[in-house]
């Protein structure tokens, strides 16, 4: 083919594609510099056996902190973290327990395999992001997720209670992330403070990789399981007495 029958036919293929170029630069490759600091691997562990089925704390502050939509409507609200009932075998009896769920911030992470422009990716410390910028909201990820953690946000925030975070727009998918600006600035998440202001102590955000830490130790005297450990996903988030 000769440059003018190359460009001819380059031209017509962008022409049925109005929006590639655009697509091509949004998912152009994450540098270490936008992927924040890799000095921590972070992680949280839960124990249930200090988190009463009732309790609020953690679900409230996520809310107030994140601005997280709340419509009073299933179909609209969106949850970065939630309670949950999980069924699980024990010998041939089935139990159940009631279990926050939020973003397990896997170190392989499906949300982030499926986006299309690169919206989703993982930080250099573990923390999985969404970057809403991005997000063309065709929601692959919230199909991916194995946690159901993921949520669409169809409508917007009507209040916003945290006038120091950001706004988000509608039509975008969201997550949580670990409250990430916070623990950039030395501070824990927002449920893990709301849960030891409480006096319950269930929650625990730490770095994996640092032996010291008491999220290490949590989880090296206690017995503890990870949610669709199968899936080879390799979740970040520790559940004792579960």
């Amino acid at each position: 083919m000769d440059r003018r029958a190359f460009l001819k036919t380059g031209g017509l293929f962008l022409v049925g594609t109005p929006c590639l170029g655009g697509l091509l630069v949004m998912s152009a490759p994450r540098t270490a510099a936008a992927s924040g600091a890799g000095t921590r691997r972070w992680g949280m562990v839960i124990d249930l056996r200090r988190c009463p089925a009732d309790c609020t704390a953690c679900l409230d502050a996520c809310r107030r902190e994140n601005n997280v939509a709340l419509h009073d409507d299933p179909r609209w609200d969106v949850h970065w973290i939630r309670k949950v009932t999980i069924a699980r075998k024990h010998g041939k009896e089935e139990r159940t327990r009631t279990v926050p769920l939020l973003c397990n911030h896997c170190d392989h992470p499906p949300c982030a395999q499926v986006c299309p422009v690169q919206a989703t990716y993982k930080r250099a410390d573990g923390i999985v992001i969404v970057d809403q910028h991005r997000c063309i909201g065709c929601r692959y990820c919230l199909i991916a997720c194995p946690y159901n953690a993921r949520f669409f946000n169809y409508k917007g925030g009507e209040t916003w209670t945290n006038t120091g975070y950001p706004k988000r727009s509608h039509g975008v998918a969201e997550s949580c992330h670990l409250c990430a600006h916070r623990l950039d600035e030395g501070r824990p998440p927002a449920c893990v403070e709301a849960c030891r202001a409480r006096g319950t102590g269930a929650l625990c955000v730490g770095d994996l990789d640092d032996p010291d830490s008491e999220i290490a130790r949590l989880i090296a005297d206690n017995s503890v399981k990870r949610l669709r450990d199968d899936l080879g996903t390799e979740p970040k988030v520790y559940y004792i007495g579960l």
